[in-house]
């Protein structure tokens, strides 16, 4: 086995959604486009021709978007993290990301398929793995109170006396 290919499933936004991603994400391409053929779309209730499938890839990691129907939604059990370097990344994907979409907290959101994502820097997880379960705190009950993640704020809430 290759690799494992999250499926998402769409109403009928799959290639809009996959055009979305890849305009954010560096190093992303749409890979191929399947359409509804004429057992396909007896099946599904899709008209002949439209897209069925999209394959795409977002930093190396493939996805698949599925036109499938309206029966189905995202729920936040499932969410796609981006860690990000800087606070630079952290805005730039924050604010790509939700276009369309709503806030969270804790660094989540919603985009505007109703997919949630995580907008993560790297310093998070140094943080809250400090041997020192004090510091560790702070940073948690900063990141509470935050929609976006703040970096400098999460670093004075560790570095603070207490």
């Amino acid at each position: 086995m290759k690799s494992i290919t999250p499926c998402l499933w769409f109403d009928d936004q799959g290639e809009e959604a996959a055009r979305f991603y890849t305009s954010i994400f560096k190093n992303s391409k749409i890979k191929q486009v399947a359409r509804y053929g004429e057992s396909g779309a007896a099946v599904s209730g899709r008209p002949k021709g439209s897209v069925m499938t999209v394959l795409f890839e977002l930093q190396g990691q493939e996805f698949m978007a599925l036109n499938g129907g309206p029966m189905f939604k995202f729920t936040e059990a499932v969410s796609f993290m981006v860690m990000c370097e800087n606070q630079d990344e952290v805005d730039r994907y924050w604010k790509a990301l939700l276009q369309g979409g709503e806030e969270s907290q804790c660094g989540w959101l919603k985009d505007k398929f109703g997919l949630s994502w995580q907008v993560v820097p790297t310093a998070v997880h140094e943080m809250m793995q400090d041997k020192d379960p004090v510091r560790s705190e702070r940073v948690m009950k900063a990141i509470l109170g935050m929609k976006k993640i703040d970096i400098a704020a999460l670093r004075r809430a560790y570095e603070s006396a207490a």
